[in-house]
């Protein structure tokens, strides 16, 4: 869609919002005249964002671009919804601006369900700022007993960075590391004004030099597809593909999962670890949801 286009559909986005509201809605007297649209006029709508009606309407004329500041005021008085509000600053060529709001995340069900299932696979439910949700008894075995970890401490980038046995059981900590800071930078891209993140990051630049060098990179990453080399006291030297699966009802979790090519000595490796995980039962397995702000 060309710069023209998209500031046509913001005018129209904008008269369809209009549209849907009446003077009693956003606190303006109602005299009861008759009117010829239904909605707001142009005048109030702009008398509420404290703009110019002549400003508003060629906004609403695809004539010029709006301000970042202009369509956080014309967000709140039209009241629209996230998903309205993040539309029409991509209309705008602008980053959404409002509050991120700090919602406790829950698994979803989909992928509880796909997690309970995944017996000789491991795989853990990530969320944001990198949380671990859910794990299932294979991911104990392969990385940590999550459930020794307080909840609110319990996230994986702060596992690498301050668990010693991380440093032992990734053979190339160093690259899984840099991997994890550059993922992180990407959650706070996304998520600017989250208390939380911020305090992971501040704690983490305190405990080590090395994440403070690498968040001072700026590098990013998104959690997609890779390849881990581990030594596990147990099952060995193993090649890990990863992978992870968003959930459609909540992008901000996603299961991640460890395989490997059957016949593959990694293959067998995992094997011996579900068979290992199945002699030495934990409470960790995590068969109860979990919430994390």
């Amino acid at each position: 869609m060309t710069r023209d286009a998209h500031l046509n559909e913001l005018g129209e986005f904008l008269k369809a919002r209009r549209a849907e509201l009446s003077p009693r809605t956003v606190g303006l007297p109602d005299v009861g005249a008759p009117r010829r649209v239904p909605g707001l006029r142009r005048e109030e709508v702009a008398q509420l964002a404290t703009i110019s009606t002549d400003y508003y309407t060629r906004l609403e004329q695809g004539r010029i671009q709006a301000s970042a500041p202009v369509l956080t005021a014309l967000a709140r008085v039209l009241h629209l919804d996230d998903d309205q509000h993040d539309y029409l600053f991509g209309l705008a060529g602008k980053i959404p601006t409002r509050p991120q709001r700090r919602t406790r995340q829950k698994v979803q069900p989909q992928l509880r369900r796909l997690l309970d299932d995944l017996t000789a696979t491991p795989a853990i439910v990530m969320g944001r700022r990198m949380d671990i949700l859910a794990w299932n008894a294979l991911a104990v075995a392969l990385v940590a007993d999550f459930g020794r970890i307080p909840e609110n401490q319990r996230n994986y980038i702060r596992l690498v960075f301050t668990d010693p046995a991380m440093r032992t059981l990734y053979s190339d900590w160093e690259t899984v590391a840099r991997t994890c800071v550059a993922q992180l930078r990407m959650e706070a891209a996304k998520y600017p004004a989250d208390p939380r993140l911020t305090a992971l990051v501040g704690e983490l630049s305190v405990q080590d030099a090395h994440f403070r060098q690498w968040w001072a990179a700026h590098n990013v990453a998104t959690l997609s597809v890779g390849t881990k080399k581990l030594h596990h006291p147990v099952a060995g030297d193993l090649t890990l593909d990863w992978d992870t699966l968003t959930a459609s009802t909540d992008p901000d979790q996603q299961l991640v999962v460890w395989t490997a090519e059957v016949g593959t000595p990694t293959h067998d490796g995992l094997r011996i670890l579900a068979s290992w995980a199945a002699d030495h039962p934990t409470a960790a397995s995590d068969k109860a949801p979990r919430t994390v702000e």
